[in-house]
């Protein structure tokens, strides 16, 4: 089943065209990553999964039905007056949930991603992975179909980047969302996902799909083991083509 689609979406800015034409359908529990050079139209292509924007021309469809989607951005994005479990509880309340339910329910989706205990922190007392660990569960207390990252580790350090990744794979474990992410990192887009998607420059296209084989989460080892080596190498192989 599809939950979410682009069909020859274009996209126009004052400087010219963005992307597209750009085509990607997104199965149920699948995770894709899009890589591409600067410039290539990947956030806008989640910026049209999430309804933020729409396309000059091609057809955008998308799960309907609020909190079906839930979107993280590179940054945290948390009110600082607020704490963890309040900012958790944010779309919650948005739809209409009952206030004692809204917290209850961000309490959990706190404590899957590891920071039972945290509830009461403000946003200037954590670090850098832990607000983003608080930013995933505010986008997992709706239990979203479709869950959009864009570049969510991309300010953070390799440690808690490869710490991040497995959480988010557990989680997906756990509630099995369709998740698409956007990613600088051949390695990190190999790793976390079932597909990637490989972006050609501005105005971005498809260049190539490579279909990622293993397990999710993956085992221990799984970055060290011949068939990720072969797969990043491919990857790698089609954004350079992409990007000429």
């Amino acid at each position: 089943m599809t939950v979410a689609a682009l069909e020859g979406v274009q996209v126009d800015y004052d400087r010219g065209r963005a992307l597209g034409p750009f085509t990607l359908a997104v199965r149920e529990s699948e995770i894709v990553a899009l890589v591409g050079p600067s410039g290539c139209g990947k956030s806008t292509a989640l910026r049209l999964l999430a309804g933020l924007e729409q396309p000059k021309s091609g057809v955008v469809t998308r799960t309907p039905g609020r909190g079906e989607t839930a979107v993280v951005f590179q940054s945290p994005t948390l009110a600082p007056w607020l704490s963890a479990r309040a900012n958790a509880a944010l779309p919650l309340e948005f739809a209409g949930v009952p206030a004692a339910e809204a917290r209850r329910r961000a309490g959990e989706a706190l404590a899957r991603v590891g920071l039972a205990g945290a509830e009461a922190a403000r946003p200037a007392q954590l670090s850098g992975g832990m607000a983003m660990r608080v930013s995933l569960a505010r986008a997992l207390t709706t239990e979203p179909k479709l869950l959009l990252l864009d570049e969510p580790f991309a300010a953070l350090d390799e440690i808690t980047r490869r710490a991040l990744a497995d959480d988010v794979l557990k989680l997906w474990q756990g509630l099995q969302p369709a998740i698409v992410f956007v990613t600088h990192n051949v390695e990190e887009a190999v790793y976390m996902a079932s597909r990637v998607v490989v972006m050609t420059k501005g105005p971005g296209r498809t260049a190539a799909e490579v279909d990622v084989e293993g397990p999710l989460p993956r085992p221990k080892g799984f970055r060290t083991s011949a068939n990720f080596r072969k797969i990043v190498e491919a990857v790698s192989k089609a954004l350079a083509e992409g990007m000429r």
